[in-house]
């Protein structure tokens, strides 16, 4: 045996692994993502020798039971809608995010509501479990005395769940494998905050690396496999809006949740672009306070809830968030321009398709859009990336254009394209059972096919 130190470049993008140092990725096409990382210390001179392991029956599929697991309820009924009913023991979900947006806010009102709620199980050793369980916070980010403080802010006095909520400020694995395993009290609940703090010994690497955070969440899938404990493990994303670390970590987890947002506005909404236990187009809304992350039941109030009577430049449209219908307020504005090439903005929208909107409106309803400034915005902060908004946006620019408020309790759907023909979109049906429950009554574009036809309703 020779001591001898082995290293490799580890692209920090895709974790594929290059001998030597070099400026681009060959495999990600990333650029300056290699870190030199130790891959072993020492190596065998003499002949490779292939060690034969134990054999292992494999089970026939007669010999195979299936495991009834009970989902337990978080208390947020908004998080449930996106897990699909709730958390499945020895499930592990990722929540990604930008900084800021919420995470750890919500995760810690999530360990809150656990220990709060009365648990109940069908079976007798669930029933121990959810009995004398607890919560640990496994604290890689922040001190225990920081989030102390949130949780003082937006929670009821902690006399009554302080003995069931642990803190853990540790970010070496083992240790923190070794206090679960050594620990008197069933934990529930782990949450690991974050993931990319996380080290392990068998690896040299600096915590963060694509090695680190590809040992630790094997480990910690391990884990909850066998314990049937769920894990919650929050995870940073890159200036690309990825999950950053290698793309396995996203394979090894059971749920990958999104927290999104619009730093400038107070609502939040909670995604999921995988879910071995649920539906993945489910969509949760909440709203940011200074009491934490409160749940938005009817998302119409928040995108309407400030919406005066029916004006000149305003329309509404039924936009989906997954299979959620949601209503939002389009507004435009146009006025005459000083420029010599007039300015197309928009916010919430593509801007993009923004241009092809009134590329349509001035070659088929003749408006002169070539000397006006065409300002477009979704109201509260949404963004909106199907076609379905498209009638919306036309309308609302030709009310602003003709100074004609639409009619009353009206609402648009429908995708335009570029003959001015008014396309049928997905969910049409749900869209607009969603407004008529709302009150609005006019459905403009459920049986207009042209956009030419639908000018009659400017009043």
């Amino acid at each position: 045996m020779v001591n001898k130190q082995i290293t490799r470049f580890v692209c920090q993008n895709c974790g594929y692994e290059f001998p030597k140092w070099q400026g681009k990725c060959s495999q990600c096409g990333q650029w300056n993502s290699l870190v030199e990382t130790t891959i072993s210390s020492s190596v065998q001179t003499s002949r490779f020798k292939v060690q034969i392991g134990n054999a292992i029956k494999p089970k026939k599929l007669s010999e195979i039971k299936a495991k009834m697991f009970t989902r337990f309820k978080t208390g947020i009924t908004e998080l449930d809608r996106v897990l699909g009913g709730g958390i499945v023991p020895g499930s592990i979900v990722l929540v990604a995010g930008e900084p800021g947006i919420g995470k750890s806010t919500l995760l810690t009102q999530l360990a809150i509501q656990l220990i709060q709620k009365e648990k109940t199980s069908t079976s007798k050793l669930d029933a121990r479990r959810y009995s004398q369980g607890a919560v640990l916070y496994v604290c890689g980010e922040e001190s225990p005395e920081q989030i102390k403080l949130r949780i003082d802010r937006f929670s009821p006095p902690v006399k009554r769940f302080g003995d069931s909520f642990h803190f853990l400020a540790e970010t070496n694995l083992e240790n923190i494998l070794t206090t679960i395993s050594s620990s008197e009290k069933i934990y529930n609940l782990i949450i690991i905050d974050s993931i990319q703090t996380l080290w392990t010994e068998q690896l040299s690497g600096s915590a963060g690396s694509v090695g680190q955070v590809r040992q630790s969440s094997q480990m910690l899938q391990f884990l909850a496999k066998k314990t049937a404990i769920s894990i919650f493990l929050v995870g940073h994303i890159t200036k690309e809006g990825m999950i950053a670390g290698p793309k396995v970590l996203e394979h090894l987890v059971d749920t990958v949740l999104y927290l999104e947002g619009d730093p400038e506005h107070d609502f939040r909404i909670l995604r999921t672009s995988k879910n071995r236990f649920g539906p993945t187009d489910e969509v949760g809304v909440f709203k940011m306070s200074d009491k934490g992350m409160e749940e938005v039941k009817n998302p119409a109030d928040l995108f309407l809830g400030s919406r005066k009577a029916s004006q000149a430049g305003a329309a509404i449209t039924v936009t989906m968030q997954g299979i959620r219908p949601m209503l939002v307020e389009i507004q435009a504005l146009v006025v005459p321009s000083q420029l010599s090439i007039p300015r197309r903005v928009a916010s919430g929208i593509d801007f993009r398709r923004l241009q092809v909107v009134c590329a349509v409106l001035q070659k088929h309803l003749r408006l002169p859009l070539a000397t006006s400034d065409v300002f477009v915005n979704v109201a509260g902060g949404l963004n909106l990336s199907e076609p379905a908004a498209d009638l919306a946006v036309c309308l609302a620019i030709v009310s602003s254009f003709k100074n004609k408020p639409l009619r009353e309790k009206a609402v648009c759907i429908g995708e335009i394209g570029l003959l001015a023909e008014i396309r049928k979109v997905s969910f049409m049906e749900k869209r607009i059972k969603e407004a008529r429950k709302l009150g609005y009554k006019t459905i403009i574009g459920e049986k207009e096919k042209d956009l030419r036809q639908t000018l009659k309703y400017l009043q």
